[in-house]
C-alpha cells in the first residue's frame, strides 16, 4: 500500500497499489479467510502512514475483503485455473459493486471533513463533466476504477501462480 500512485486521467485520491495481490495469493493457496487476514494485516500495517486517521484503510479493507473473500471460495470449490477465473472475476465483480455503498456511506462522509463536496465532486466533473453528484462520480469513476485495480492484480497473479504456489503450500522441490 505504501507503494501507490495516481493515474493523471482521475483524480488524485484515486491511486493504484498492488496490495490485494498477496491477499489474491493467500485466499487462493489457503483459503478465504487466509486472504481476508492478509487484508487485515496489510490495513493495520499501513495505519501509521496514513492520512484518512484509518477510514481508507477500512474501506480498502471492506474492498479488498469483497475481491479475495469470494475468489478464494469458488476456488476451493472448483481447484483449476477456470476455477481460479471464474472466481477473481466474482470477486472484482463484488468488489467494484461494494465500492460504491463504501465510498458512499463511509469514505466521502469522512472526507468532507476536511474537503468541501464541492471541492470532490469538481474533481470528477473535470474529468467527466456530466458528473454533477457524488452517486454519479461513484457509479461512473469508482465503481470501474475498482474493477480495473483488481484486474491488475488478477492478471498479475494469473502470471506468478502457477510458479509461486508450492512455496506458498510449503511445498518445495
Amino acid at each position: 500500500m505504501i507503494l501507490e500512485f495516481s493515474i493523471p486521467i482521475v483524480p488524485s485520491f484515486l491511486k493504484v497499489d498492488f496490495s490485494d495481490l498477496p491477499a489474491l495469493l493467500a485466499a487462493f493457496s489457503m483459503g478465504p479467510l487466509a486472504g481476508a487476514l492478509v487484508e487485515l494485516i496489510k490495513n493495520l500495517l499501513h495505519l501509521p502512514f496514513t492520512q484518512s486517521t484509518g477510514v481508507g484503510e477500512l474501506a480498502n479493507f471492506l474492498l479488498g475483503s469483497a475481491f479475495v473473500i469470494p475468489a478464494g471460495i469458488v476456488y476451493q470449490r472448483i481447484k483449476s485455473r477456470k476455477g481460479a477465473l471464474i472466481g477473481a472475476l466474482t470477486g472484482m465483480a463484488l468488489a467494484g459493486a461494494v465500492s460504491f455503498p463504501v465510498n458512499l456511506w463511509i469514505t466521502y462522509p469522512f472526507y468532507t471533513v476536511f474537503i468541501p463536496m464541492e471541492s470532490i465532486i469538481e474533481a470528477y466533473h473535470v474529468l467527466f463533466p456530466p458528473i454533477d453528484t457524488l452517486p454519479k462520480a461513484l457509479l461512473f469513476v469508482n465503481v470501474p476504477f475498482t474493477v480495473l485495480k483488481e484486474a491488475v492484480n488478477v492478471i498479475i497473479t494469473f502470471l506468478i501462480y502457477k510458479k509461486i504456489s508450492p512455496l506458498l503450500k510449503g511445498k518445495t522441490k
